[in-house]
């Protein structure tokens, strides 16, 4: 019996299958977790419903802006209708207009800054705040970050100030949920080859930077972060909430 045997949750943020989201979801299958999984927009549609359908042909796979509260309400809606509960959330969403992750930060527009807390902040929120009264037994709010909240990543400019804003709220979102035993935490992860990321200039340096500098000498597997998203979302994460964690090879503790 797999650690998250009885478990229902729902994913946001798979595009394809080179999303961390999509390597959380089958770590999350294999523990034995039912699952469902929401797109943004028609283009990614068939992508979704191809890999969740791998799951099983009954999967719920259900359309979500995440930057629409009526959108949120529907799909909510139809988990609770569907699973009757909620013990599992994954929010691995974001998003920036890709001007602002060229050039300078003190060039990032008034727009620009409030797509990208939007979307990739305040999304965490909603979703949260919509999932609280499935989470009658408690569950696990799983969000994901990266080293760009914490210090200056070159070129990833606002979005490095939306994940620091997506941390504060993870820890604000623990604290207020707490007493319902809902726990909410980041996975801090290395650079990933995926779609969101590929428009970053200069991403290929970054993974040869990490790999070059990190203690272990290499950069994270998309499994490790399924294993870590594994591990809060089951009872042995009991105690842990509002916390950031670095799935990173080590990267984080370095000075030079």
């Amino acid at each position: 019996m797999g650690i998250l045997e009885g478990k229902q949750g729902i994913v946001f943020g798979v595009a394809n299958k080179r999303s961390i989201a999509w390597a959380i979801a089958q770590a999350w299958h294999q523990a034995g977790a039912k699952l469902a999984f929401t797109y943004q927009g028609e283009r990614l549609r068939e992508n979704v419903q191809e890999l969740a359908e791998t799951f099983g042909s009954d999967t719920l796979i259900l359309p979500c802006d995440v930057s629409k509260d009526e959108d949120i309400a529907s799909v909510f809606g139809k988990v609770g209708a569907a699973f009757g509960g909620l013990s599992l959330l994954l929010h691995s969403v974001a998003f920036a207009p890709r001007e602002s992750l060229e050039g300078d930060f003190v060039s990032t527009t008034r727009e620009a800054f409030r797509v990208a807390h939007d979307v990739s902040a305040y999304s965490l929120v909603a979703i949260t705040r919509a999932a609280v009264p499935l989470m009658k037994d408690g569950g696990s709010v799983v969000a994901m970050s990266y080293y760009g909240a914490e210090k200056v990543v070159p070129r990833y400019n606002v979005m490095g100030v939306a994940k620091a804003a997506l941390e504060a709220c993870t820890r604000y979102l623990a604290y207020d949920l707490g007493p319902k035993r809902i726990r909410v935490n980041c996975i801090s992860a290395g650079p990933m080859n995926t779609l969101a990321a590929r428009g970053i200039a200069g991403f290929s340096e970054m993974l040869k930077h990490y790999e070059a500098h990190s203690p272990l000498k290499r950069n994270v597997l998309p499994e490790e972060l399924g294993a870590t998203a594994t591990f809060l979302g089951s009872d042995g994460a009991a105690a842990i909430t509002g916390q950031v964690i670095y799935v990173d090879a080590g990267y984080q503790i370095m000075g030079m």
